[in-house]
């Protein structure tokens, strides 16, 4: 058992289900990342952690000790909001002793832990100005410098980067992994990027529509997604719709074959994915998992290039690196392109999908 642990947490507004029968361990030391698209629960479980709301059934426990009823000020629990939160009209320093100093700590006392923890965040110096005169990074420093003065058990983000602009978004993504290795402090970091879930975290829980869909490594996830959801988020995918036919699919009228005989029932619609890095672009191939594309679009991105391809299987992005792509390739050519049976992942057709089929 983890420092954390949440068993079946259900969070209802009136009708509406928000976070739907979520059990998670939290091991110590570790940081996990809350990953998911807008409205799918990951904040709102955040804020059950955090003693913000109450669940509407199931249990937080700390360290073995159930804390589902505790007021959110005495978890102590550090938390950093989107919005940073600081007091406008005190200094740096003074925002970083606020709890400090409100719950006791003497003035001179207070105000030294705060120095030390701006040293601690690369804000040395700056403990006299007023958070206005910062720079958006440097405000997000000032408010996980706050939250670290309480000396949490458990650190809480929700969206901390989403302020910021990219290059700098990127930069404290690295500087804050860094110090949380450096404290070891068990952290939880809700954010919609699964870039940054990649680049921090030690474990990523994937959520949609208030439920876990998969918790794992970043790369046990992107390299094994457990559900086709999941395969879509975490990365890029193509899908290919089909059919389940003596252990291979049919998708139209191609054979695919994969890494072990198909265990769906023959009939069974199913869902197929492949990542764009893995399909192969030739102009000629073996015939296992072979098709022919015609190339719509190209996209030169430097380090990569993405080819754009109809095909017989739909839609198809293929990512190549210019060394390992066809000599001179553009739009209107005829192609070969493979899909290595190892690459390609098998999930049911989601009943939405065969709906509209």
């Amino acid at each position: 058992m983890g420092v954390l642990a949440l068993s079946t947490i259900r969070k209802d507004y009136g009708e509406t289900r928000a976070v739907d029968d979520v059990t998670l361990d939290f091991p110590e030391g570790e940081l996990t990342a809350l990953l998911g698209p807008s409205g799918c629960g990951k904040t709102t479980l955040l804020r059950m952690i955090a003693g913000l709301e109450a669940p509407s059934r199931g249990t937080i426990a700390l360290r073995g000790r159930d804390i589902t009823q505790l007021p959110a000020h005495r978890r102590k629990f550090g938390m950093v909001f989107q919005n940073f939160a600081l007091f406008p009209h005190l200094s740096v320093r003074e925002n970083v002793a606020y709890a400090l100093t409100i719950g006791g700590t003497a003035r001179a006392e207070a105000a030294a832990r705060a120095d030390r923890l701006l040293d601690l965040v690369q804000l040395s110096g700056y403990g006299d100005r007023r958070t206005g005169q910062l720079s958006g990074g440097q405000r997000q420093r000032v408010a996980i410098a706050r939250a670290l003065a309480q000396e949490p058990e458990v650190f809480l983000l929700d969206e901390p980067m989403s302020a910021l602009d990219a290059k700098l978004r990127e930069e404290m993504q690295v500087e804050l992994r860094l110090l949380q290795q450096r404290l070891g402090i068990t952290t939880i970091v809700v954010t919609h990027d699964q870039r940054e879930a990649m680049t921090m975290a030690d474990r990523i829980v994937v959520m949609s529509a208030g439920r876990v869909e998969q918790a794992g490594s970043p790369q046990d996830i992107y390299r094994w997604p457990a559900t086709a959801f999941v395969a879509g988020f975490i990365g890029r995918a193509n899908f290919m719709d089909g059919v389940a036919d003596q252990g291979r699919v049919m998708v139209g009228d191609v054979a695919l074959s994969l890494p072990e005989p198909v265990k769906f029932l023959s009939g069974s619609p199913v869902r197929l994915t492949c990542r764009p890095e893995a399909i192969r672009l030739e102009a000629a191939g073996v015939p296992l998992n072979r098709v022919q594309g015609t190339v719509t679009f190209v996209r030169d991105l430097g380090p990569v290039r993405d080819i754009h391809l109809d095909t017989v299987l739909g839609k198809i992005v293929a990512e190549q690196t210019p060394d390992h792509s066809l000599p001179g390739i553009q739009v209107g050519q005829t192609v070969h392109l493979t899909l290595p049976p190892e690459a390609l992942r098998i999930y049911p057709r989601p009943r939405t999908a065969m709906a509209a089929a």
